[in-house]
């Protein structure tokens, strides 16, 4: 798993140790229940990852602006994404597609062995990218500018596929790019949107319904 340097992690008033801990406490009381996430969630700076202007706001459940009409995620949301992807157990390769600030990589970094986090708008997986591997040095973590809903088929198959952004359906290039046995997360609607969970059970994939949620839509290509 990935170890955090230092650096900027630690901080006074709402960037401390201290603030993160009691998101977590937040967290398990709001149903989390999976230690390892929680303790995942509480290794990871968000403050980093969102505007210094936002800093005072970073450990509240709330979705937060990162620019190019994107948003950083609520850290319950983020919880329970990484709750379903795990389901109790170890992860080698996971793929997320649409990285965003890179928060959500950095948690699942500590759950799994390797980290593929491809983000389609260039600026973004450049921040991401500097924040994740140069300063954070994550080095479980690849981070890439790409057009995520054909996947990353070179590096398949993945243990678990997380989607960080909208769609009404799963493309087939996804799901064929899941392991046996392997996960797929994500928020599946339009208007109205439910986090959905994908098993691959041998050559059939079984799905289930969770939480309701608000993401961004997924869009085709890269800018």
């Amino acid at each position: 798993m990935a170890m955090i340097g230092r650096g900027r992690v630690s901080g006074v008033g709402m960037t401390s140790d201290r603030t993160r801990l009691r998101m977590v406490e937040r967290l398990r009381a709001g149903g989390i229940a999976d230690e390892v996430v929680l303790a995942a969630l509480g290794a990871v700076p968000r403050h980093l990852f969102i505007e210094g202007a936002l800093a005072s706001r970073a450990y509240d459940d709330v979705a937060l602006p990162i620019g190019f009409a994107q948003t950083i995620s609520h850290p319950m949301t983020v919880a329970r994404v990484a709750e379903l992807a795990r389901a109790g157990g170890q992860i080698g390769r996971v793929l997320e597609i649409g990285a965003g600030s890179g928060y959500q990589a950095a948690v699942l970094s500590h759950l799994a062995r390797e980290v593929y986090a491809l983000e389609r708008i260039a600026e973004l997986a450049a921040r991401a990218r500097q924040l994740l591997v140069r300063e954070l040095r994550m080095r479980n973590v690849r981070l890439r500018h790409a057009d995520g809903l054909v996947g990353l088929p070179e590096a398949a198959p993945f243990d678990v596929i997380v989607i960080s952004a909208a769609l009404p359906h799963i493309p087939d290039e996804l799901l064929g790019q899941l392991a046996p046995g392997g996960r797929l997360v994500l928020p599946k609607g339009a208007a109205e949107q439910r986090l959905c969970l994908i098993e691959r059970v041998g050559s059939r994939f079984r799905e289930t319904e969770h939480d309701p949620v608000r993401f961004v839509p997924a869009l085709i290509g890269k800018v």
